[in-house]
């Protein structure tokens, strides 16, 4: 690719890139110094698992590596012992080094899903911050002002509101400056949450006498709900290691307009196709459920096989589109106490049956439209008689009641 070629290339689904003038310098001078650009992306093993929201970082950062340049996964084992402060309102509860280990290591399999592990460098922040001795730290403090570390919004929120900031939660930004600098990255890559650690990044390499790093930001990813950013704690996440039905069936959930931006940030479609796939759904040429099942099937196959993704298309179809019981849903005998003069209780049964949390539960349900027996929906609270086989549908679960 010629240098243009390969700017367009990264610039799909990027949200700001700083600067990208001096991108286009560097990718120049590597081509010509025939040396690879060293591409850092940090993530702090705050969880076990990733989900689709961190994939759209990791594809960005599969593209440098489409085009010759080594990228490093760094694992924040210490600065996660700090917590990042970005997006919080609070001090975020301390994590144990037992359970970032457990994550890390969770972390180092996920990710090559994605990445190409003959190109991909992982390392841990320790292996510097952890060496790092008091005098070390001082000089690394003496780099930043406590004002411009207040600058950053949550801070300011937090100390306007008159809410705690400990002092460790400053060091953050300049702890993660600092892997910037002992891996000497030509580009550090992060969500748009993340700007203002990036920025610090060139500025603490600017002191210890390297080239600043351009910084690369992506967009955050809206989870299921179409509005907050996809989150495990919001429960509106897609994880990549789910069976291949749930992801497919969860990716079936969002919107037709997400769909797009779906699409543009979780695909290697060009923009032209996306393009000329939303003509298509908007001059109704074409269904945009049948758009939306080729974006489920692309993700599953990412994650999975083109086959687990044929698979979970075909689950799909039989059982939403086309309203079939699953093959393989659970059998469960009728629950003891649900059943007076011989008619159901549906409330009762439903808690009893696991497809409810509590039978007040169960009446929001039931009321709410959510509940079929043998494909006809249930409106009321009393349903026929305990003496036949019948199957329940909530939602997505089922279970196969027997007598």
């Amino acid at each position: 690719m010629t240098i243009d070629e390969q700017l367009t290339y990264l610039r799909k689904g990027m949200a700001e890139i700083i600067r990208e003038e001096d991108l286009r310098e560097r990718l120049e001078a590597a081509a010509k110094a025939n040396r690879p650009l060293r591409v850092k992306a940090g993530f702090d093993p705050t969880a076990p698992d990733l989900h689709l929201g961190h994939t759209v970082l990791l594809r960005k950062m599969k593209h440098f590596q489409d085009l010759g340049h080594t990228v490093i996964f760094l694992i924040g084992d210490m600065t996660g012992l700090i917590g990042d402060p970005t997006g919080r309102n609070i001090t975020r509860p301390p994590m144990t080094r037992e359970a970032i280990q457990a994550n890390a290591e969770t972390y180092r399999t996920q990710v090559f899903k994605i990445l190409d592990p003959a190109k991909t460098e992982v390392r841990f922040n320790s292996d510097w911050l952890g060496k790092m001795q008091f005098p070390d730290i001082i000089r690394l403090l003496s780099k930043y002002t406590v004002a411009r570390i207040l600058e950053r919004d949550d801070f300011a929120k937090r100390y306007k509101e008159g809410a705690p900031i400990s002092l460790h939660e400053l060091m953050y930004s300049l702890a993660q400056g600092y892997d910037s600098v002992a891996l000497e990255c030509d580009v550090e890559m992060g969500g748009t949450d993340q700007k203002f650690n990036l920025l610090v990044g060139r500025e603490i390499q600017k002191d210890f006498g390297q080239p600043p790093q351009i910084v690369a930001m992506t967009p955050l990813l809206e989870g299921l709900d179409g509005v907050n950013k996809m989150s495990k704690s919001l429960g509106n996440y897609i994880g990549i290691v789910e069976p291949p039905e749930v992801m497919f069936r969860k990716v079936m959930q969002i919107s037709d307009g997400l769909m797009w931006r779906y699409y543009e940030l979780l695909t290697d479609v060009s923009m032209a196709e996306i393009a000329a796939l939303r003509a298509q759904a908007q001059s109704g040429e074409v269904n945009p459920m049948d758009i939306k099942i080729g974006l489920a099937r692309r993700i599953v196959a990412d994650f999975h096989s083109p086959a687990a993704a044929a698979a979970a298309a075909d689950t799909f179809n039989r059982v939403v589109r086309q309203k079939q019981v699953p093959e393989d849903i659970p059998t469960v005998p009728f629950p003891e106490g649900v059943t007076k003069d011989g008619a159901i209780r549906v409330d009762k049964l439903l808690a009893k049956a696991g497809l409810a949390e509590s039978v007040s539960d169960a009446v929001r349900k039931i009321k709410a439209g959510a509940v079929e027996i043998n494909g006809q929906k249930v409106k009321d609270l009393v349903y026929g008689n305990s003496a036949s086989e019948i199957v329940v549908q909530v939602g997505k679960n089922w279970r196969k009641i027997v007598p």
